[in-house]
């Protein structure tokens, strides 16, 4: 059995050094030494109860060397003392600064209403058995979404656990702790200068239980699978066991309880009452819950184990929760900014469920000199992502491109990285949106131009069927709306919708002369063909393309004529790139050069628009005339 874990280290306590800012004091003598340290504002070390409990000891042994001085911290706007008559004498003296205000536990009720009642952040005090899901689920409710700081634990497993936890929040870290560290088993985020990251790769390779507990940390995260008694990092666990305390009798245990090995290596448990740590983030479904949502016995407690040793502040999931990427990557940013860290993981998983998932204890930074934390997010790609997905999917899944058409490998590709991109642990991880717009960007006007370039040397290219296409896979809009066409008659333009999810919907004008004049699918650009009626052998025809961009960004046009026409004429430009003004329209302007011996009759030409992998078209009909002598 691994020593570290059967509480052997407790048998000869460390003395205390002189200066240190905590000192342990007997029970009976707490009351009169927290007044002194009162009276002293901060100059004396903090008194601690550690009667009894020699786990508590060589964590206040610890914590000496990771804090070198003392201060009151900003106080909460309200502060409620859950069980005032079961906690040691002078616990409440010792909080009393922590709150501008106290109300009576009675005005907790099931704390439906109480934040409209008593406004502002909110400090409750007591064991751990008092926090049940009445009250605080109600109070964690009412604080998110917005509700920043809303609500602050200081708690423990009895009466002098939460006297270590209130004394701790006056500690203040010495300036040599800066180390911050990432402990995940279920991710390989990014590596940001500053904090020292460990993934399942490094668990195979590096002693994590020493690199855990050899060094002292500003804050840790420990990430991975596991239940309120446990964390897995690979083959190394952090425990929740603390061999200091007795078990309840009756209570559920973990295999551990019932003389068993444990699961994993015994040579590879941290203890998480011996991680010397200001912070630490427990990243793991159910590594806080609630004391009527506990499966084990309080003995083997993540959150009480955590709480139990140097910590000043706990961070833990009170329940199930999604984190990933996105929470890694913004623990990692706000951490190195010294961002509130229960702020910025909620923030980050509002958009993937309606409930806070973490829950602070201990006294959260000055507001004044703590950066805030991010807004809410959703994690919804930017909208040009998402339409560039639907986009490719109706390109490649629908049948209209076969797989040897020339572009086929490259739209597949991009929708590879689509997918990534839409991903949830990559969003705004990996890269940020920013970088996401700008990557998919570059595919994009890359792709355009080579649609562009194909249509115009191949106008029969399958990607010009797509009306036909997506129609014959449609049902009629019963909307029709009425607009003029580019020969000045009225037309009709009305809607096909997609009947499957990998179908486009397409929008076309009907004009009783020209027939089909335009196509689009949605968000494509608009545009319409100007031109002269008839040119003269031999002449030129000039044509205005007006073109309307959905937003504002490249588009290439392009003008064709019928494959039998081809031979004799010339188009400047084949094709053009524009930048185009979302809403606004402009013109671009076409010449159709004409050889002398053109048979004259009937003719038309297309002119095509191109952007974001869309294609519009707008069919145009002339004649040729005998040239005039």
């Amino acid at each position: 059995m691994n020593p570290a874990v059967t509480g052997q280290q407790y048998e000869q306590p460390p003395a205390m050094a002189d200066t240190a800012p905590f000192r342990p004091v007997a029970l009976d003598a707490f009351p009169s030494a927290v007044g002194e340290f009162l009276a002293a504002s901060g100059t004396a070390p903090v008194p601690v109860p550690v009667e009894g409990r020699t786990d508590l000891l060589l964590a206040l042994a610890a914590a000496n060397k990771l804090y070198d001085a003392t201060r009151t911290p900003q106080p909460l706007d309200v502060g409620v003392v859950l069980g005032a008559d079961e906690l040691p004498d002078g616990v409440a003296l010792l909080a009393r600064p922590l709150a501008r205000r106290w109300v009576a536990e009675e005005e907790l009720g099931d704390g439906t209403g109480f934040h409209h009642r008593h406004p502002g952040t909110l400090l409750i005090v007591g064991c751990y058995d008092r926090l049940n899901l009445s009250p605080v689920r109600a109070l964690l409710l009412a604080g998110h979404r917005g509700g920043e700081r809303a609500l602050t634990l200081l708690s423990g497993r009895d009466g002098i656990s939460v006297a270590w936890h209130v004394a701790k929040q006056y500690a203040c870290p010495d300036a040599g702790v800066e180390a911050l560290g990432l402990f995940t088993d279920t991710d390989r985020p990014p590596h940001l200068p500053g904090v020292r990251v460990f993934d399942d790769r490094d668990f195979e390779q590096a002693d994590i239980q020493a690199e855990i507990l050899g060094t002292r940390w500003r804050s840790v995260v420990f990430q991975g699978h596991g239940k309120d008694d446990s964390v897995n990092l690979g083959e190394f666990t952090i425990c929740g066991l603390n061999p200091a305390v007795p078990a309840v009798p009756g209570l559920l245990g973990p295999r551990c309880a019932y003389g068993l090995p444990c699961y994993k290596p015994e040579d590879k448990l941290v203890p998480l009452h011996r991680v010397e740590a200001v912070e630490v983030v427990l990243s793991a479904c159910n590594s806080g819950p609630l004391a009527d949502l506990a499966l084990y016995d309080p003995k083997y407690q993540l959150l009480l184990n955590a709480l139990d040793g140097p910590a000043r502040t706990v961070v833990s999931a009170v329940s199930v929760h999604d984190s990933d990427r996105p929470e890694n990557v913004a623990w990692m940013r706000a951490a190195l900014t010294g961002a509130d860290s229960v702020d910025t993981l909620n923030a980050s998983l509002t958009g993937s469920h309606p409930y806070p998932a973490f829950m602070r204890f201990g006294m959260p930074g000055d507001p004044d000199r703590t950066p805030a934390a991010p807004g809410p997010s959703d994690h919804r790609p930017d909208p040009l992502v998402l339409t560039t997905g639907r986009r490719l999917t109706a390109l490649l899944a629908s049948g209209l491109l076969p797989e040897r058409h020339p572009l086929h490998a490259r739209l597949a590709k991009l929708a590879r990285k689509v997918d990534l991109w839409v991903a949830r642990p990559t969003h705004q991880a990996d890269q940020s949106p920013d970088e996401i717009r700008s990557s998919l960007a570059a595919d994009l006007q890359s792709l355009d131009h080579a649609i562009a370039e194909q249509v115009s040397r191949h106008p029969e290219d399958e990607i010009m069927n797509y009306p036909a296409h997506f129609g014959d896979r449609s049902s009629l809009d019963p909307r029709v709306g009425q607009v003029t066409c580019h020969c000045g008659r009225p037309a009709q333009e009305f809607t096909r919708r997609g009947l499957l999810p990998h179908i486009l919907d397409t929008t076309c004008a009907v004009c009783m002369r020209c027939g089909d004049v335009t196509f689009r699918v949605p968000d494509a650009p608009e545009v319409l063909a100007f031109a002269a009626d008839e040119v003269e052998q031999g002449g030129v025809l000039e044509v205005r393309a007006s073109l309307t961009a959905s937003r504002t960004g490249p588009v290439r046009l392009g003008l064709f004529v019928p494959t039998y026409l081809r031979e004799d004429t010339v188009t400047e430009p084949t094709t053009v790139k524009v930048k185009g003004t979302g809403g606004q329209p402009r013109d671009v302007h076409f010449q159709v050069r004409f050889a002398a011996a053109t048979a004259p009759q009937a003719y038309y030409f297309t002119v095509f628009a191109v952007q974001d992998l869309a294609v519009s078209t707008a069919r145009r009909h002339f004649g040729v005339v005998p040239r005039r002598t």
